[in-house]
């Protein structure tokens, strides 16, 4: 199969037209069949089940979260023993001094190294030659035009769809049976009324604790004696002038340089002068010793804290009293019996589907028109000899010889 766009445009009429004719008497088919189709009537839902009955309580659960059993007394705690007095540790020994360390031997003098030789010199690169001059280009050929299109055929008439049978009545769907009535449930039973707690008995009142007594005033620190005054440090003495360097030498002129195409043999140049020798900086003076300080006068020493009273013993507290005995649970009521239920109506019989009718006859397809002749190539224009591979394109013999040296 061909993609040239010159096969696309010719082909395409004559398949638009046998694809509509297709379509138009292929969709009359699958539509009558979808038109006759009876869907089944659907069958009545069951009764919905009657509602649960309320739960009925758990046989070991007490009627209320709230109550707790009665909680035992704790045993009384035996007297901590007395602990004996912890006996006085060693004196231990004094540690004695190290060992002097031995002086550090001087270590030998470093060994003079040896004079590196002198760098030699790099050999004089020689000049590079001159490139021969670019060939020009050949002149491109002119571009030629390209042929006429040939005029496309018009395009043929299509025929009228044919009309679409009209569609079958459909019949009646049958009555739903009548759903039966749900009966009523026995009233629930009364729940027996719960017996009152006994009150609870009085917690008797805890006992006054005794006042602690009073700690003795602390006894006021001695006051600080005065430090001396620190003495004045001696001025410092100012550093000297430093002396002004000399005038640098002025630098001989520059020479002219000569033309720019051919390179002379560089010039020459005159020798440096000496710079002067540089002044010796001035001694600086000599700073004065600082004065000693004055030692610190000791500190007072601290007094003694006074002992701290004992504290007076803790009163017992009173024995708890007897919680009252529990009630008794009350007994359940019984369980009514449920009534019986309903009987599930019969399903009714499902009618019979009507016939379905006869299709009618398809028509005949109308004629196709002939397909136009296809027209004749046009012959495409020769390649131009700029195309073929010229002189310039092989590599020169000075790219060959700078190719070898490399």
């Amino acid at each position: 199969m061909t993609t040239s766009p010159r096969w696309r445009s010719v082909l395409t009429p004559a398949a638009m037209a046998a694809a509509l004719a297709a379509a138009a008497l292929g969709s009359a088919g699958p539509a009558g069949a979808q038109d006759h189709t009876n869907p089944h009537p659907p069958y009545p839902a069951p009764p919905p089940p009657p509602p649960p009955v309320g739960k009925p309580p758990c046989p070991g659960r007490p009627p209320e979260a709230g109550d707790k059993p009665v909680k035992p007394e704790y045993p009384v705690k035996p007297v901590k023993p007395v602990l004996p007095a912890k006996p006085e540790l060693p004196v231990k020994p004094v540690k004695p001094d190290y060992p002097v360390k031995p002086v550090k031997p001087e270590l030998p003098a470093k060994p003079v190294l040896p004079v590196k030789p002198v760098k030699p010199a790099y050999p004089v690169k020689p000049e590079k030659p001159v490139l021969p001059v670019k060939p020009e280009l050949p002149v491109k050929p002119v571009k030629p035009d390209y042929p006429v299109k040939p005029e496309l055929p018009t395009k043929p008439v299509l025929p009228a769809k044919p009309e679409l049978p009209s569609k079958p009545v459909l019949p009646a769907k049958p009555a739903y049976p009548v759903k039966p009535v749900k009966p009523e449930l026995p009233a629930k039973p009364a729940l027996p009324a719960k017996p009152e707690l006994p009150a609870k008995p009085a917690l008797p009142a805890k006992p006054v604790l005794p006042a602690k007594p009073e700690l003795p005033a602390k006894p006021e620190l001695p006051a600080k004696p005065e430090l001396p005054a620190k003495p004045a440090l001696p001025e410092k003495p100012a550093l000297p002038a430093k002396p002004e360097l000399p005038a640098k030498p002025a630098l001989p002129a520059k020479p002219e340089l000569p033309a720019k195409p051919a390179l002379p043999a560089k010039p020459e140049l005159p020798a440096k002068p000496a710079l002067p020798a540089k002044p010796a900086l001035p001694a600086k003076p000599e700073l004065p010793a600082k004065p000693a300080l004055p030692e610190k006068p000791a500190l007072p020493a601290k007094p003694a804290l006074p002992a701290k009273p004992a504290l007076p013993a803790k009163p017992a507290l009173p024995a708890k009293p007897e919680l009252p005995s529990k009630p008794a649970i009350p007994s359940k009521p019984t369980k009514p019996e449920l009534p019986s239920k309903p009987a599930i109506p019969v399903k009714p019989t499902k009618p019979e589907l009507p016939s379905k009718p006869s299709l009618p006859s398809k028509p005949e397809l109308p004629s196709k028109p002939s397909k136009p002749d296809h027209p004749k190539k046009s012959e495409h224009p020769k390649k131009s000899d700029h195309h073929e591979k010229s002189e310039h394109h092989e590599k020169s013999e000075h790219h060959k010889d700078s190719e070898k040296h490399d």
